[in-house]
């Protein structure tokens, strides 16, 4: 157990640097209603964030099977997949890999505990990190409920530093806002500087693997 807890520890800070998920709970901190609405937003992002390893777990045994016997079809998936990545890569150049969309309307607690969700299943495919995770914890040869106890601690880990939004502001108010919009915007420039040469790096590596396969096949 420490041997994983040591492999996914640094992952885990990548996977925290999540600027999006942060300027919305601050947006969420300014509305009239801003511990329960930021509590429900981080709420529903988490129980998806658990939903989307827990999918990812039940599919990863069937993927490394696929891997091992790969079709046609999945180089020409793989080939676009990383022509994509390099395309968000070179689009993000300019700091767009932190915009963040806000909710429209009044917000309610309920309304932000289901945009909390959606947010977060609409970055689950960029969610690497946190794939690598549940890859590290598939490996440990762990119980089903082991497993599951870790993945439920690693989700409880994550949301901690974004809980303290609601906190501070059910303690301190107002006050405490220009101190969450000043790491907010450390957070975006780290996303911003970080993000285009992740997405690069996997779709340079993506692109390399289809043309080894290729290769492979032609020399074969």
């Amino acid at each position: 157990m420490t041997d994983l807890a040591t492999s996914i520890a640094p992952l885990l800070l990548i996977d925290v640097i999540n600027p999006v998920l942060f300027a919305l709970l601050i947006f969420c901190a300014g509305s009239s209603r801003p511990v329960a609405n930021s509590s429900a937003l981080l709420l529903g992002h988490t129980l998806a964030y658990l939903m989307v390893g827990l999918l990812a777990s039940l599919g990863i045994e069937k993927l490394v099977q696929r891997l091992d016997n790969p079709q046609p079809v999945d180089f020409v998936i793989e080939f676009l997949l990383g022509l994509a990545f390099l395309y968000a890569a070179l689009s993000s150049r300019d700091g767009g890999a932190s915009e963040t969309r806000t909710p429209e309307g009044d917000l309610t607690p309920v309304g932000c505990l289901a945009y909390g969700a959606v947010v977060n299943f609409l970055g689950a495919p960029f969610a690497l990190p946190y794939l690598a995770v549940v890859s590290e914890i598939m490996q440990a040869d762990l119980s089903t409920a082991g497993a599951l106890s870790v993945l439920t601690a690693y989700n409880l880990v994550y949301a901690l530093p974004f809980a303290m939004i609601p906190g501070l502001i059910a303690v301190v108010g107002d006050r405490a806002r220009p101190g969450l919009e000043t790491i907010n915007r450390w957070l975006e420039r780290t996303a911003d500087m970080l993000m285009p040469w992740l997405m690069l790096a996997l779709g340079l590596w993506l692109l390399a693997d289809v043309y080894s396969h290729i290769s492979g096949l032609g020399s074969g």
